[in-house]
């Protein structure tokens, strides 16, 4: 600007006064002209008081810190593996989950931690129970969530990570996110200065264990102590529930073909920790005596599809059916992440049976998504 108006309220009014109005246009144009050339004075005090404060949040990162310092001088805290946290810790979230979904239960309106608040939903991978899931829960606490598909960002191609990262925290209170590669979502925890949450990656699905433990805890009462045997794939499923396994002690036993094992160095993990008991075998029908929990996935997970048939081949005895739900024995629940290929890992009769908790569990994923984002925003 040339200059800064002393009083622009009553310039503006003399350029719309009777006087003035009555001018030919081309005498109205040069006097506006010349308010152009007005000596620069001092704003009024009105003009300053009115003056905009633009200070940076405390959530950007300065230039000489990291963001993982920022987050952490905030109380800010990332959900990326179970295993990053305590058994206190992690108990800690599961009871907030459940008193959490008690007050949504009772009707509770007017609890709301998340209000003004936002959260960024990156999906590079599709999923209904993932979406609707965090994007409902945020909104009963009082929050607004961005659902950011596939083609929205392609984070990694047509933008690099840390620079998505950057971008975002600067909008959002929080970034949620379902992707590919394992390292995608460390990245964006490290550039992000809000917390980052594991909405899903190739290694892992905590989010989806810990809505898992919470189901088992209504059910049977506790974690602790207790057999959970999954049968098909040692996918990121089973990853997770090793990490949880390193934290919280139980009975954990995966049955998989030979060649299917899940990841070895996460197996070594859990073993080390000396929390639990874990056993990899391929003998789905020996595994699942004296279960408390039998647990199954699909044998092709999404970005798997073109092995299908070869998967349903190799895998063939590990249907969970009504058979080897008897070899578990009377009290043993089904469990199962959905979506479900009925017919194929697990059978209609299964699912539907009165002790199958499929439905109660993915319901459950709200509710502790709820309880790990308010540890996560340390509300």
């Amino acid at each position: 600007m040339a200059a800064i108006l002393s009083n622009p309220s009553s310039s503006f009014s003399a350029v719309r006064s009777p006087e003035a109005s009555s001018m030919p246009i081309s005498s109205r144009r040069s006097f506006v002209n010349a308010l152009r050339f007005l000596p620069i004075s001092a704003p009024s005090p009105a003009l300053t008081t009115r003056r905009i404060d633009c200070q940076v949040s405390a959530t950007f990162a300065p230039p000489t810190s990291s963001a993982v310092d920022v987050k952490e001088k905030a109380g800010l805290k990332d959900f990326l593996h179970i295993s990053d946290f305590d058994k206190e810790t992690i108990l800690k979230i599961l009871d907030r989950a459940r008193e959490v979904k008690a007050l949504i239960k009772s009707g509770e309106k007017t609890y709301l931690p998340f209000k003004g608040k936002t959260m960024a939903m990156i999906f590079a991978k599709p999923s209904m129970r993932t979406r609707v899931s965090f994007e409902t829960g945020f909104f009963l606490l009082g929050g607004h969530a961005l659902y950011l598909g596939p083609n929205d960002i392609q984070m990694g191609k047509r933008e690099e990570t840390r620079d998505v990262a950057r971008v975002l925290c600067r909008y959002n209170d929080v970034i949620m996110a379902r992707l590919f590669a394992h390292q995608d979502i460390l990245d964006l925890a490290k550039y992000a200065t809000v917390p980052v949450i594991n909405g899903l990656t190739d290694y892992n699905h905590p989010c989806q264990i810990m809505a898992d433990a919470l189901t088992i805890i209504e059910h049977i009462g506790q974690l602790e102590g207790t057999k959970v045997v999954y049968v098909g794939d040692g996918n990121n499923i089973v990853h997770s529930w090793l990490l949880l396994a390193a934290v919280i002690p139980f009975h954990f036993v995966c049955a998989c073909p030979k060649g299917f094992e899940p990841d070895e160095k996460t197996v070594e993990k859990a073993r080390q920790a000396g929390v639990s008991r874990i056993e990899i075998t391929s003998d789905p029908k020996e595994a699942v005596k004296g279960a408390d929990v039998v647990y199954s996935d699909v044998w092709a997970s999404m970005g798997q599809k073109e092995e299908a048939a070869h998967r349903r081949q190799v895998f063939r005895g590990f249907q969970v059916d009504e058979e080897l739900m008897k070899l578990a024995g009377p009290n043993a629940y089904f469990m199962h992440c959905l979506p479900a290929e009925r017919g194929v890992e697990v059978t209609d009769g299964v699912i539907e049976a009165p002790n199958s908790i499929v439905f109660p569990q993915a319901e459950n994923r709200m509710h502790a998504q709820n309880a790990i984002m308010l540890h996560s925003l340390g509300l």
